[in-house]
């Protein structure tokens, strides 16, 4: 499995949401803080999206927006106009008004705090995705599929949706990361730089291998020295302190969605006993991977 692929594997939870908004000026619409990532695609019109603490965002037809850590903010139809609305489970589709109208694909993920990739932790508090002329057309093909569905019902759309919604996820993370300045460093680099791109690639496909800096470099074409250097300098940690991140979410994972023994787990992530995996969880999480587990089925069953 690749890197993106994988984090978004290991941080997805629940279902994603998502619906169709259509306003007329004059409007302003807050969206409180929320304990999930969100997005807005501007489907007609143009609307500006603001928060206290940044300069507001102009967004026109076809751009996205993506807010990894669902921070508070509004969407209004232009500069200083007053907050009408505050988004909600009971929101209105369609208001009517004299002025221009805006037509708005929103949603939201719900995405593991505990499990959350570096990749994703990386990204900005507002991903920005400016519609523009050829470009990111796998993008722009989903949200005109997304569109449709929710635009006009029609039998099946509970089963075309969801998955509509996992690609539009995985196409604008795409899109933001192929946009990233070469020069600059973090996972867009990462995945830039064939070498360190092939290491990673081989500790997510196989986490319970033994590997070490010397094979990584190996795998990388660069003496060890060299591959440690540049890994380290790109994704921001060491390569074996990267494996074991990766190899605690990869825990975390299966022992919330599987019921696979401990000692299977501690296998599955390159631990050779079940005592030696749960000290490294503990490190990571802060409690045993019995109990995590535990609280896991608990949240689940509360449906949480």
């Amino acid at each position: 499995m690749d890197v993106l692929s994988a984090a978004l594997a290991t941080a997805r939870t629940g279902s994603p949401a998502s619906g169709l908004f259509v306003r007329h000026a004059p409007w302003g619409r807050a969206y409180p803080r929320i304990e999930s990532a969100g997005f807005h695609i501007v489907l007609q019109g143009s609307c500006w999206l603001t928060r206290s603490d940044a300069d507001p965002i102009a967004l026109g037809a076809g751009d996205v927006v993506f807010m990894p850590r669902g921070i508070a903010h509004e969407l209004v139809d232009q500069l200083g106009a007053a907050i009408t609305e505050t988004a909600g489970p009971a929101d209105i589709r369609f208001i009517d008004g004299p002025g221009p109208v805006a037509t708005l694909l929103c949603g939201s993920y719900q995405l593991a705090a505990d499990r959350t990739h570096p990749l994703l932790a990386e990204l900005p508090e507002v991903v920005h995705i400016p519609a523009r002329l050829g470009s990111h057309a796998a993008l722009r093909a989903a949200v005109e599929l997304l569109a449709d569905e929710l635009h006009s019902p029609r039998p099946g759309g509970d089963a075309a949706i969801p998955p509509l919604l996992e690609l539009l996820l995985l196409y604008l993370l795409r899109a933001w990361f192929a946009d990233a300045p070469h020069e600059m460093s973090g996972w867009a680099a990462a995945f830039a730089d064939p070498g360190i791109s092939a290491a990673l690639r081989d500790m997510h496909e196989n986490p319970a291998h033994g590997w070490t800096v010397e094979s990584l470099g190996e795998r990388a074409g660069l003496s060890r020295a060299a591959f440690a250097k540049r890994f380290t300098a790109l994704v921001g940690e060491p390569p074996l302190a990267y494996l074991t991140r990766w190899r605690m979410i990869t825990a975390a994972r299966l022992l919330r969605e599987t019921d696979a023994p401990l000692a299977g787990v501690a296998r599955r992530t390159g631990y050779g006993s079940e005592y030696a995996f749960g000290k490294a969880f503990k490190r990571e999480y802060g409690t045993a991977p019995g109990h995590y587990r535990r609280t896991a089925d608990d949240l689940l069953r509360a449906g949480v």
